[in-house]
């Protein structure tokens, strides 16, 4: 079929799925097509763009037929892709979701796996806490500020986002007539010269403390102190400004290094009923309402008594376990990050939460995962419940058999990658664990991410 498709071919293909990227795909004669811009449900005529061994790529160049779950994309700048569902309704979207967890265990060998519908708070625009804008020289010597342009480097411009809050854009709008006025040098990632590389936003959930963190090439940035006046005229709910030095050739926006320019280098956060304070590197899922339904959830599957040791691995700043706190005898979080642990601590102590120890700990180093908790308690640690929040790249095999040696008997994990999920849900199954019903929560609306939890439970003969 390969060679019966040519580049700049028009076809017409009917739609039968729509993937996480926010390609509708199809079939030509047996061949997979991704179409760009087309939703399941479509019948399209479409433009050829690359034709490999084993799929097409085409674009949406006629909509011959209009799926039912299809709607006007209200994007105001469409300018990142970052919202692959966008030109669905979010009914479908949610059912989307459930279908892209099914499929990721049915690739890892568990098709009998029960997955739920997928659980919403229903609020699917200005919910991002958190946004990092990458800086670029524009026209000119204008300063474009915005997103990268979908799997390139480009940056373009956007002066508005429904996922983020407005405020946000208008910070933005006094950073870029800053940068103009005082000609600040923007960094040029192809030569590694210039200045001012990220702007880095972060909000508490009712907006009433922003930090703003700019990342550098460099140690100083002048005309920081005019920046700062102009923002304090007009932002009342301004906190803090940050500075960031990052002086490597990395794709990664923060580098290790901050320094406080104005203000406090944090904000402060209610999530779950616990006052968290969150400084410009410490993870914080980035939707507060669908955190707190994701983490109600995971307390649910738990079901916690009071008298169990909850271990919370990956716990960052302490939010999963802390939430939880109260309804367990203690808690032990461990992170591999020793500024997380600090403020994990930190955090519990201002809450007045007396049961909750926090340490240092490598996942991927089992051997020696407890020793800093078990040395300082005192005493070996026999975890009734293990909460898991790993990364996109999911647990260590290593660490998935050194919790089935412990004998742990009930492992709650929570996922941002269900495949990943999937795969180690499979390895503990092997392991000697039974597995519950899967429930994905929507924390990323109109993107093509979500969340999954599940909890297992070792089995005895």
């Amino acid at each position: 079929m390969t060679g019966s498709l040519k580049k700049n071919q028009l076809i017409e293909i009917k739609i039968e799925d729509l993937n996480n990227l926010g390609y509708g795909v199809g079939r030509i004669g047996g061949l997979v097509c991704f179409v760009q811009g087309a939703v399941d449900g479509d019948l399209v005529l479409a433009r050829v763009l690359r034709v490999t061994a084993t799929y097409a790529v085409a674009k949406l160049e006629r909509l011959l037929s209009p799926s039912p779950h299809r709607i006007e994309n209200d994007c105001p700048s469409r300018a990142c892709g970052g919202c692959a569902y966008r030109s669905v309704s979010y009914e479908h979207e949610l059912c989307l979701k459930r279908g892209y967890v099914e499929a990721a265990f049915r690739k890892a060998g568990l098709p009998c796996a029960e997955v739920l519908a997928t659980l919403s708070t229903g609020k699917t625009e200005g919910y991002r806490n958190k946004a990092q804008y990458p800086i670029a020289v524009g026209g000119g010597s204008d300063a474009v500020i915005g997103f990268f342009a979908p799997r390139s480097h480009r940056v373009v411009e956007a002066s508005d986002c429904r996922l983020q809050p407005k405020v946000f854009f208008e910070i933005i709008g006094e950073v870029r007539e800053w940068i103009s006025l005082y000609r600040i040098p923007i960094y040029d990632e192809e030569k590694q010269t210039g200045l001012l590389r990220h702007l880095y936003l972060r909000t508490s959930a009712d907006g009433g403390e922003i930090l703003l963190t700019l990342v550098v090439n460099g140690g100083t940035l002048p005309h920081s102190d005019e920046l700062i006046a102009r923002l304090r005229a007009s932002f009342d709910s301004l906190v803090g400004v940050v500075l960031n030095r990052n002086e490597e050739n990395t794709n990664v926006i923060l580098g290790d290094t901050y320094r406080l320019l104005w203000g406090r280098d944090y904000i402060e956060d209610t999530l779950c009923g616990v006052r968290l304070r969150l400084h410009p590197a410490a993870f914080y899922q980035v939707n507060h309402d669908a955190t707190e339904l994701l983490y109600r959830t995971a307390a649910e599957l738990a079901e916690l008594r009071g008298d169990e040791l909850l271990l919370d691995l990956f716990c960052g700043v302490g939010s999963i376990g802390l939430s939880m706190a109260g309804r367990v005898r203690e808690l032990v979080g461990i992170e591999i990050v020793p500024e997380a642990v600090a403020c994990a601590a930190e955090n519990a102590a201002r809450c007045g939460i007396r049961n909750a120890h926090f340490y240092v700990g490598d996942a991927a180093d089992t051997e020696r995962l407890l020793e800093n908790a078990e040395a300082e308690l005192g005493r070996s640690l026999s975890p009734d419940v293990v909460i898991l929040d790993p990364p996109r790249k999911g647990a260590d095999a290593e660490l998935l058999r050194f919790l089935a040696r412990r004998g742990i008997p009930k492992i709650v994990y929570i996922s941002c990658n269900p495949d990943t999920l999937a795969r180690d849900v499979s390895l503990l199954s092997s392991l000697g664990y039974a597995f519950g019903k899967i429930t994905p929560v929507d924390l990323f609306p109109r993107t093509g991410h979500v969340e999954s939890l599940v909890c297992l439970q070792k089995q005895t003969n």
